[in-house]
Formats: structure tokens, C-alpha cells, sequence
């Protein structure tokens, strides 16, 4: 006898519980999810970064002064004030207020401005650290003239006193590092300010004079005069005729940074260039001028602003 299948036995479908369905039907959709997106593929060439920010200052003008010119730089609009004199070649002259070119009057404008192309590098970079100074200069603090001041003297500070007295007077203590300042009743802060200035321009006549009569010899030379400058973009300068001008302000730097400017000047009389003979020179008598340029520079935009 012959009896038909069972439902539940092989060759008939077999029932899917609930548990099953919900299994079978995870596996489905896992199997037919797309795949994963890609990473984004990077760029062959990456964008230059953004030139960094310059502040570039740019020369005060009065109303009566012919306009500045103005020439650009890779990013970089850079005015600037022309003048015109007797020299043979294109001088570059570059302060807190920025860049001032004097140029021969047979100079063409588009000579000029390439010029100034080929010195850019140079250009940007010393109107970027002035700009910096003069930022930092005008977030710092205005110098307070009070009894107890600190005052930069030869890389230290002296303590300034402030005495009432009959009459004026400068006093400086040299073993307590104190200068004692008689102060006469009504006297203003620029009275004040200006009687500081020039005792620090008798200590730098008398430092300077020092400093040179150490180096002249040294270096197998003579200088005619020595005189002081207030000039606010150069530490010295010396002529053929032997004239030698040294910023006052040097008085305020440590002796070693007021050397290397001795040296860089008495250096002048023997080459009057700025050629690898000249440093040679210098550094014959003042091996590390490098240290000491860079000394100048940072010690430079440290200092406060006693004298505006």
C-alpha cells in the first residue's frame, strides 16, 4: 500500500516561523545594501597657502606734498616716497614710516620700479618688522615719568628718583645705579623728559668716545669727530672725511651691541661699501656682528618708548 506523503515530510515546503522571516529577511537587505560610498579622492595639487598678513607702513604726508607712488607686489600694495637728488644710484631708506627711495633724476619711473621688484624680499621683510614694532609699540603702555621709574642704561636700568628742589638738577649715582632729579615746582613732564635726554646724551658722548678709542686701533685707523644722531633709522654713520655720527639711543643697549656699531662704522673707513671685504673687516676685530645685527633688531622693539 501505497500511502501519500505527510506535509511535513521531505519534498513538501516547509513553514518559516516569525523568528525565521525576521533572520531571512536581515540577510536580504544586508545583501543588496549598496555598498559603502568612496572616499572623496584628495586633489592632485593642493592649493599655495594664504601669504602671510604684512602690515606695510606707509609715509605721512602733508597736504602740500606731491603724492606717494605706489607699485605692487605679488599681493602686496606697497606706497612709497620718491625723491629725487644727485646721487649716482637708487637708495632705499625704510623707517617706522615706511619705504622713501631717492633716485637720480636721469632714472626712468619703470626703472625705478624694478628696482624695487628686485629688492621686494628685503623690502617686505624690514617694512613687515617695523610694522610689527609700531603695532606693538602702539598696544604697549605709555611710559609713566613717576619717582621709581626703570630707565634702559647700558642693557640694565637705572632707578629714577624725583626730589623736590629749588632748581633743577641731574644727578646719577653710579654704585646704586640711581638718577636722582631735583624737580622744580610747575615743571612739566616734557621739562622732565627732556632733562633725562640729555644726561643720556653726555653718558653717550663719554661711552662712545671709549668705545672708539678702543676699536680705531684695533682696526689701524683714525676717525676726525664723532657727533650724535637722532636719526630713527640708523645706528651710525661715517664719512670719507673720517666723521662719525652714532645714534644716542645706542646708550640705552648693552656694551657689546654698542661695540659692534663702533666697529661697523670705524670698518667704513677702510671700506666704505658693504662688500664681503667690509665684514671681513669687521668681523676681524668683532667676530659674531651677526649675533649682535640680531641683537640689535630684537632689543630694538623691546624697548619702551621714552622719547616719542
Amino acid at each position: 500500500m501505497i500511502r501519500a506523503s505527510a506535509p511535513h515530510e521531505a519534498g513538501a515546503p516547509k513553514k518559516l516561523d516569525g523568528q525565521q522571516l525576521e533572520l531571512f529577511a536581515q540577510d536580504f537587505f544586508a545583501a543588496v545594501e549598496p555598498a559603502a560610498r568612496p572616499a572623496p579622492t584628495q586633489p592632485l595639487f593642493k592649493a599655495p597657502p594664504a601669504p602671510p598678513h604684512i602690515v606695510l607702513p606707509s609715509p605721512p604726508r602733508r597736504p602740500d606734498a606731491p603724492p606717494l607712488r605706489r607699485i605692487q607686489l605679488g599681493p602686496h600694495s606697497l606706497e612709497f616716497e620718491l625723491r629725487r637728488s644727485t646721487r649716482r644710484s637708487i637708495g632705499f631708506m625704510i623707517d617706522d614710516n615706511g619705504l622713501r627711495v631717492t633716485a637720480p633724476k636721469r632714472i626712468t619711473l619703470a626703472e625705478i620700479d624694478n628696482a624695487i621688484r628686485a629688492k621686494q624680499r628685503w623690502i617686505l621683510t624690514k617694512l613687515g618688522e617695523r610694522g610689527e614694532r609700531r603695532a606693538q609699540r602702539q598696544e604697549a603702555p605709555p611710559f609713566e615719568w613717576v619717582d621709581g621709574a626703570q630707565l634702559p642704561y647700558l642693557g640694565a636700568h637705572v632707578t629714577l628718583r624725583l626730589h623736590e628742589a629749588s632748581r633743577s638738577s641731574c644727578v646719577f649715582d653710579a654704585e646704586a645705579q640711581v638718577l636722582n632729579v631735583g624737580v622744580v615746582p610747575g615743571l612739566a613732564e616734557w621739562q622732565l623728559r627732556e632733562r633725562v635726554r640729555l644726561w643720556f646724551c653726555e653718558q653717550a658722548t663719554r661711552v662712545f668716545a671709549e668705545r672708539l678709542d678702543v676699536y680705531a686701533p684695533r682696526l689701524g685707523v683714525e676717525y676726525a669727530s664723532l657727533a650724535l644722531s637722532s636719526a630713527g633709522t640708523r645706528w651710525g654713520s661715517c664719512t670719507v672725511e673720517g666723521n662719525i655720527r652714532l645714534n644716542w639711543r645706542l646708550i640705552h643697549f648693552s656694551l657689546p651691541l654698542i661695540d659692534y656699531v663702533v666697529a661697523h662704522e670705524l670698518a667704513h673707513l677702510l671700506e666704505m661699501n658693504h662688500s664681503p671685504a667690509f665684514w671681513a673687516t669687521v668681523e676681524s676685530v668683532y667676530p659674531d656682528y651677526d649675533g649682535a645685527k640680531e641683537g640689535l633688531r630684537k632689543r630694538s622693539q623691546e624697548l619702551p618708548v621714552l622719547f616719542p
